[in-house]
């Protein structure tokens, strides 16, 4: 019998172990050296940890060393280390062997010489590491899982004790490859994470086909242990085959694997290695996740280091971020820097940072920082005559010019800019009225300019409105600036009257006439001294120069004939600029203040139009203009309601997304409860009452069955925007339908959507959350789990449901209902929802015993958590079990009966798996066996 085999007979605690009496079968071992320490003793004594573990390996090597034939040792050494191999659990005892073990047999490992003379006498030093990692392979296979552990742990550890130039035979290192890559696939996880560490030093970053790479990326992408994640993490090493399985694991659904992969990036990978996607993705992801581990992980050790390498400069590492494209995450990254120093000073006398994210981090520090802050930030009229000559000299770009790449960047870099600078001014203070009036005006001056890129108005008019302080002033103000864009002051030329243009030709060529006789006579006059005279033609000539100057002044007038008037603007740029802006104020108003006569003239004569634009985008922004006025008024969402209802249905996708935005918005905020079924109606109430009510369930119908069929739109965004409404609606408890949420579970879990992130991280949330707010919730997702799981069992095969694992379904269901998932559980009562689940089950499987589901039924029951203590439920639950335990049974006699009738295989008759017998032939089978049954033994009896 093998000897592990015995000894699992006696696995017990290691003290107890060697506090037998050991030494008898010591004593018929004949060693030389009594004075030096025995093998036994030595174990013994490696169990407690107080023990000097060198002295203990010096001594025991001193008598190996004295010993010519090493045979006996070798098994005296093995048979003791056995004792430690059959303990599975992590005792400190057996870790300290283990430990023991390890140093002894490391060494014996010799120095690397490259004299060809010593090798032979370095064989002889690596003799017991050899004959001990033999020992270890052949036990590597072993029926025990505790052996294989151990054999691993060893094999590990003594590899990991090696120095790195240490030499062992090549095909001995060939035989630990082989059998670690074996039990890197072993049943249990530990000895998988043993087995992966240690093949930390059989792997070959240089090849990409490396055996140890593919089974640790094999690991790592199927492994559903996260201890043995993380033992892959720990040690693989990155290149450029295994950088982006190290990367998918900072989205592993462990936080412990998470938090290890970023320190994993964070020491052993360069940031040039990663493109500038997967570094930005690191940093949002990271910085966002819901574990602070792991947010502590980003901000302690990834960000250091990464700033490390671009030697401390915060904005040498913006350059490896795609801020312009990702500016919250950049933002986001700075703030998490700057909450690593210790004082606001600490934050100036950092290298070249970002002043825009510092200033707005400074100021939510509050008093704290406001001393810094004034010293960071110029004055507000300074400041405002900056940003207005910055704004003015952003290139404006032909539609030829827009084909150019260099320069189309080089315009997004500078609006970008702009944006950054126009954010700064809400750190400013605006407390001084000379300041905040200076950078009123600028505002307004900016938003007038006709070189102003649309994708700033909308951030300017929300700083404009921040500084203003009245309700009515912001909305006077925002309103002259739409119509001042709209129907600007233009220059208008009128036809010229060429009767009067003669007429003041001719006046004017007299005029000269006179001037030039009148300085000739003055010219006289002044020869003959007649100075009075002089004088007189003086004034007479400075009169002329005046009627000629005026007649010169009105020739020029009448040439071009232009006077300034109001002209209307209607091309799609205007439109979509003014659009913005009143979108914009109606997003900044408070919407407990209603709808002013201002606001409604602009709904009238700006918003309505443009819904009906021929310019896409004037017709999106119009229609969340919209959207956005109607959450002010509910009288004016009533209104625009079937307007809203078609443009999700026939308009462009974009702009039908924004429509169906604005209609789940609007249904938050008034307030419709929707339900599957419509509410009772007292017979009490008046007649236009059941027609009022019957009216407006038709349209709570509409609405549900539009949505619905959203769900199944080939428009990806146009899905995955309704999925989210309808999780906002049910969540809010405006919407309360089993049937709704069963198809939420569904296009969950629908591989159709297996690319969609942002639908498969919404729901998968909205899920939780709403079975765990409530019982009411808990009990609408006990009503949606037979109608889902029925989908799916009835699901052709041709349809992308047939792939979905039920069973991943069912446990699904069982966990949102357990009543320990509220946040608030309730009262104590007599029926929870699992035991209302565990009746519906139930109630299933009787449906049809023979069904395939009811195997996974019937294992969902094992999954509940039932009430036990006696009530009404708990024997109706009863009964309900006791009925199908005698139909399975029943149903089990029959088919062993089938099975003992028709054991002679030639008359079997094939059947097609895929038939399902009905219950009439089953009960016409059944009396079938039991004619022929008696037929048989009737003939058995007469033979007799």
């Amino acid at each position: 019998m093998n000897f592990f085999t015995i000894c699992k007979f006696f696995e017990k605690d290691l003290y107890d172990l060697f506090s037998c009496n050991l030494y008898l079968c010591f004593s018929n071992i004949n060693m030389p050296g009594d004075s030096d320490l025995e093998i036994e003793e030595a174990f013994r004594r490696a169990q407690k940890a107080h023990n000097n573990k060198a002295k203990l390996v010096a001594s025991l090597k001193n008598r190996y060393n004295k010993l010519e034939d090493k045979t006996e040792f070798h098994e005296e050494f093995v048979r003791c280390l056995k004792y430690a191999m059959i303990i599975y659990t992590r005792e400190p005892a057996v870790e300290n062997v283990i430990d023991f073990v390890t140093r002894f047999a490391a060494s014996f490992e010799t120095p690397v010489n490259e004299n060809p003379d010593e090798e032979e006498e370095e064989e002889d030093e690596n003799e017991f590491l050899n004959f001990l990692l033999n020992f270890l392979l052949e036990s590597h296979g072993a029926n025990s899982h505790a052996v294989r552990f151990r054999a691993c742990q060893l094999v590990n550890k003594l590899l990991g004790s090696l120095s790195e130039n240490a030499q062992i035979d090549d095909d001995l290192w060939d035989r630990i490859h082989e059998a670690m890559l074996i039990r890197v696939t072993d049943k249990y996880p530990n000895v998988r994470i043993q087995a992966a560490l240690a093949m930390s030093r059989l792997q070959d970053p240089s090849k990409s086909d490396d055996s140890v790479f593919l089974a640790y990326m094999l690991l790592l992408e199927n492994d559903s242990n996260p201890e043995v994640r993380r033992a892959v993490l720990s040690c693989i090493a990155p290149s450029a085959t295994t950088l982006s399985k190290i990367y998918k694991r900072t989205r592993d659904v462990k936080e412990k694997v998470r938090k290890l992969a970023y320190q994993v990036l964070a020491e052993k990978v360069h940031i040039r290695a990663l493109s500038i996607a997967q570094r930005v993705s690191l940093l949002h992801e990271g910085l966002s996740d819901s574990a602070d581990s792991v947010k502590e992980v980003v901000k302690t050790h990834l960000l250091p280091a990464w700033l490390r390498m671009q030697q401390g400069d915060v904005l040498q590492l913006l350059h490896r971020l795609d801020v312009e494209n990702c500016a919250e995450t950049a933002v986001t990254t700075l703030q998490a820097i700057f909450s690593m120093a210790t004082s606001p000073d600490d934050l100036q006398n950092g290298v070249r940072l970002d002043e825009r994210a510092l200033c707005e981090f400074v100021k939510n520090k509050g008093n704290e920082g406001e001393e810094l802050l004034e010293r960071l930030l110029p004055e507000t009229a300074i400041f405002a005559e900056y940003l207005y000559s910055y704004l003015k000299s952003i290139t404006q770009l032909s539609e030829e010019q827009r084909a150019d790449m260099t320069q189309l960047e080089m315009v997004m870099t500078q609006e970008f800019i702009g944006q950054q600078l126009i954010l700064l001014v809400g750190c400013l203070d605006t407390s001084e009225e000379g300041g905040r009036k200076r950078m009123v005006a600028v505002l307004q001056e900016i938003l007038l300019m006709p070189n102003t890129p649309t994708s700033l108005i909308g951030l300017l008019v929300e700083k404009l409105i921040g500084i203003l302080r009245d309700d009515a002033q912001k909305i006077q103000m925002v309103a002259e600036i739409i119509s001042d864009v709209r129907e600007p002051i233009l220059p208008i030329s009128e036809p010229v009257d060429e009767n009067e243009k003669r007429r003041k030709q001719v006046k004017l060529a007299e005029v000269r006439v006179q001037i030039m006789e009148a300085k000739q006579t003055l010219e006289e006059c002044i020869s003959c001294q007649d100075f009075s005279r002089a004088a007189e033609l003086k004034d007479s000539i400075s009169q002329l120069e005046e009627l000629k100057n005026q007649l010169v002044l009105e020739a020029s007038q009448s040439a071009d004939n232009i006077k300034e008037q109001r002209v209307e603007k209607s091309d799609a740029k205007t439109l979509l600029k003014c659009l913005t802006m009143c979108a914009e104020l109606f997003k900044q108003m408070n919407i407990k203040r209603g709808i002013c006569p201002t606001m409604n003239a602009l709904i009238e004569s700006l918003i309505l139009p443009g819904v009906s634009n021929p310019n896409p985008a004037v017709r999106n922004m119009a229609v969340i203009c919209l959207g956005t006025a109607a959450l002010h008024s509910k009288d004016l969402a009533n209104t625009h309601l079937v307007l809203l209802l078609q443009i999700t249905q026939l308009d462009e996708p974009k702009i039908r997304i924004s429509a169906l935005r604005a209609l789940v918005d609007q249904l938050l905020l008034n307030g419709l409860i929707l339900q599957d079924k419509p509410a009772p109606v007292s017979q009490d109430d008046s007649n236009e009452q059941p027609e009022h009510q019957a009216e407006e369930e038709s349209t709570v119908q509409s609405i549900l069955k539009m949505l619905s069929e959203f769900l199944d739109s080939e428009i990806c965004e146009l899905r995955t925007e309704t999925a989210e409404g309808l999780a906002k609606l049910m969540y809010c408890g405006r919407i309360l339908s089993p049937k709704l949420l069963s198809r939420l579970v569904l296009l969950w879990y629908n591989p159709v959507t297996e690319d969609d992130q942002r639908l498969r991280h919404c729901l998968g949330v909205f899920l939780q959350l709403y079975a765990r707010a409530s019982r009411t919730n808990q009990e609408c997702v006990e009503e949606s789990f037979l109608p889902t799981m029925r989908t799916l069992f009835n699901a052709p095969v041709t349809s992308p449901l047939s792939e979905v694992d039920t069973s991943n379904v069912a446990e699904l269901f069982v966990e949102l209902t357990r009543p320990s998932a509220l946040v608030q559980p309730a009262a104590v009562q007599a029926v929870s929802v699992h035991d209302s689940l565990a009746v519906r089950v139930c109630n299933e499987i009787l449906r049809d015993t023979s069904a395939p589901e009811v195997r996974l039924y019937c294992k969902t029951l094992s999954w509940l958590e039932i009430n036990t203590e006696p009530g009404p439920a708990n024997s109706d639950l009863q009964l309900l079990l006791k009925d199908i335990l005698q139909v399975l049974f029943r149903e089990l006699v029959v088919a062993y009966l089938l099975l003992a009738f028709c054991s002679d295989e030639e008359n079997v008759p094939e059947e097609p798996p895929s038939v399902r017998p009905s219950r009439r032939a089953k009960m016409a089978a059944i009396d079938k066996t039991k004619q022929d049954l008696t037929a048989l033994m009737n003939q058995e009896a007469n033979s007799s």
